[in-house]
């Protein structure tokens, strides 16, 4: 209640309509808190936390924004003004916060969207957008959402995703690590598959910063959020939604045919969710080897249909045709899955090898296989279950000797 007065004090005093730098509305709200609780104790502590409270409704999102300054915090579920939810530390709680009103929520979202040039209304209910530090805001309105407009935010971590990070969080082993870092430096055309919030684009980004530095890479996305860090030669691309009149979209498609001219040694697909599918595969199978992209799937298996489910989405072509084209641009698929322990791990990789009997062979490199659990932790190691086929990539890169390192390596640990 503290903060909807001043609040009110606050913009009583301020013309809003004029340019007003932070700095200064901070020392307006600190004047008004003052002039307000003169009589009345309050600690300074609970003064310093309206004034916050203030400030962040006037220039930032409100009760939103201590939670997405908590790196704790790795995801927040609004569903409705009144019920927020967050993910901490992999488990999920609803938080005693809640918006003063429905249209206070609602001012959230719009500005939230119209950071990122898009528009959200009740012709255009859904839309995906994204935060100045790169998290991933998914919008729905109501009536769509029959218990008030929902806003999910999946935050991201600030520290450049490394693959000695997921090696640190158990997501891989040591040969997997040196595996994958010869597989990126060899170009291998490589797939990410996994569910919601199982982490393929911390894989994403974690592979893209083994790419050598002096490459020349396109990133495409559908709401911008990979971070690749020391590649200079980087061009980032991000699809846009149509305006109020239905024109001036542009698709990830679109995207995918306009790098094509940009002389890229690899092309980065955040997401293929559609018939772009045919796009990217084509764009792998005329010599832009190296690419990366992810989708969601239950295993490398399925996600080799729905690609193919995908494709048929933009083009009529035989079956046989679709997957001999998937054969052709993929050498790995890795799968990813948030175990019952809330862990995210490698459950598989594969090697695609070619066509048999009008169907996509998977060899399967890496497994993990669990062992056991403690104090409701999922233990297992990574097996290798066989080597690589096709090592003419590594040959034609010169790793084939680091390769083999690699191999002897562990084979005799």
């Amino acid at each position: 209640m503290i903060k909807e007065e001043m609040l009110q004090r606050v913009m009583e005093k301020i013309d809003l309509t004029e340019e007003v730098s932070d700095d200064e509305i901070r020392i307006k709200i600190r004047q008004v808190v003052l002039e307000e609780t003169r009589d009345v104790y309050i600690s300074l502590n609970k003064k310093e936390q309206i004034c916050n409270e203030v400030f962040y409704s006037l220039r930032r999102l409100d009760i939103l924004q201590d939670m997405l300054e908590d790196d704790t915090i790795t995801e927040i579920m609004i569903n409705g003004y009144d019920k927020i939810f967050i993910e901490k530390n992999g488990r999920l709680f609803r938080t005693n916060e809640k918006f003063a009103s429905k249209e206070k929520f609602e001012q959230v979202i719009q500005q939230v969207v119209a950071r990122t040039n898009r528009i959200v209304n009740e012709s255009s209910p859904i839309v995906d957008a994204r935060l100045e530090d790169g998290s991933r805001v998914h919008v729905l309105l109501e009536p769509i959402a029959l218990n008030g407009s929902t806003m999910t935010i999946r935050k991201f971590s600030k520290e450049i995703t490394s693959m000695r990070q997921l090696l640190k969080l158990g997501s891989l082993n040591e040969e997997l690590l040196e595996f994958l870092s010869i597989m990126v430096k060899a170009r291998m055309n490589i797939f990410i598959s996994g569910g919601t919030g199982a982490g393929k684009t911390t894989m994403l980004n974690a592979l893209s910063n083994c790419i050598p530095k002096d490459e020349r890479i396109i990133t495409i996305e559908d709401s911008a959020e990979l971070k690749i860090f020391g590649i200079e030669n980087l061009v980032r691309l991000e699809a846009r939604n149509a305006n109020l009149e239905g024109a001036n979209q542009i698709k990830i498609k679109d995207l995918i045919k306009a790098s094509l001219r940009m002389r890229p040694d690899r092309i980065i697909v955040g997401e293929v969710r559609g018939e772009e599918c045919i796009d990217m595969i084509q764009a792998c199978n005329t010599g832009h080897d190296g690419s990366l992209s992810t989708g969601h799937g239950n295993s490398n298996r399925d996600m080799l249909f729905r690609l193919e489910t995908m494709i048929l989405m933009g083009v009529n072509l035989p079956v046989h045709a679709i997957r001999g084209q998937i054969a052709s641009a993929f050498d790995l698929m890795i799968h990813i899955s948030r175990l019952r322990d809330r862990s995210r791990r490698i459950v598989e990789i594969s090697e695609i090898v070619g066509i048999e009997n009008g169907e996509i062979l998977l060899r399967v490199i890496y497994e993990f296989e669990e062992t056991g659990e403690q104090q409701g932790r999922i233990e297992g190691r990574f097996v290798r279950k066989n080597q690589l086929l096709s090592i003419k990539k590594i040959k034609e890169r010169g790793l084939i000797r680091e390769y083999e390192k690699l191999l002897f390596k562990y084979d005799n640990r």
